[in-house]
């Protein structure tokens, strides 16, 4: 069923998907309700179904990705040549920022995420500056939900979480001190569609440990405007022209962040 989608042809109708796989009308319409259910395709607005996105999660914890992630990977490279520490990317997905790519060196400061891992907005860089561009509705729901406050740094209240929202939209970065760990950083830039909302967020996770962020700003701002318009040309995300995977370590980090989840996996449920 998976299948009748292709580089060539993201959109598919019912028909077009009842043809190509080869099943019976009634079967067909079964499984893509089943489908569309796990949101593993989504609908839409004109009625037609492409692949969703619990696909591009699931598939980002693979050692191949594409689209998106494979047309970032230059801009991000040339961000983690001057960085060398974490180099991410991030997208909106719901309550949480979804990290579909991240390049990072076995010495650098911890970082929580995972390459298809998510994260409470609240929690992070690329999740402030996300929900910074987002519909109001994203953000009532993510008061409404909550989220948690691992450290004395992180974001308290509806009030301090708009005051920080306000800010981000105002400065066009957001710089994230010992939110989730005491001795990492975020920071952060939208990577901006024409309509001014962001395909994605581009980011770093560094020491937290008083550097003036300004150099980092203006690296992370140039790169995120040439991806942008890269995005752009290749008329994402409607249409996902990269096709040529690219492959590398399921988990690729710092050794400390390692320690840090196998301690995290260690540690006894309550």
């Amino acid at each position: 069923m998976l299948d009748a989608f292709d580089a060539l042809t993201p959109f598919l109708t019912l028909a077009q998907i009842t043809q190509r796989s080869g099943l019976a009308h009634a079967t067909a319409h079964r499984l893509v309700a089943e489908l569309e259910r796990e949101r593993l395709v989504e609908r839409t607005p004109d009625g037609a179904y492409r692949l969703g996105l619990r696909l591009w999660e699931l598939g980002s914890r693979t050692p191949g990705g594409f689209g998106l992630r494979e047309i970032a990977r230059p801009f991000m490279a040339a961000v983690h040549t001057r960085v060398r520490q974490h180099t991410q990317l991030g997208i909106l997905s719901g309550r949480d920022v979804l990290f579909i790519e991240r390049m990072s060196t076995r010495d650098a400061v911890i970082n929580a995420t995972l390459v298809g891992g998510r994260m409470p907005l609240p929690l992070s860089s690329s999740g402030l500056i996300l929900l910074a561009h987002a519909e109001r509705a994203v953000l009532d729901d993510v008061v409404a939900t909550g989220w948690p406050t691992p450290t004395p740094a992180a974001i308290r209240g509806e009030d301090a979480l708009v005051c920080r929202l306000r800010r981000a939209r105002a400065d066009g970065f957001v710089v994230a001190d010992g939110f989730i760990h005491e001795g990492s950083r975020g920071i952060a830039v939208p990577v901006m569609a024409p309509n001014r909302h962001p395909f994605a967020a581009l980011g770093v996770v560094v020491p937290n440990d008083g550097a003036d962020p300004a150099p980092t700003i203006e690296l992370l701002a140039q790169a995120a405007s040439a991806l942008a318009a890269a995005l752009q040309d290749a008329s994402l995300p409607d249409a996902v022209r990269g096709r040529t995977p690219v492959f590398g370590p399921l988990i690729s980090s710092s050794t400390a962040t390692l320690d840090y989840f196998a301690h995290r996996t260690a540690a006894p449920k309550e």
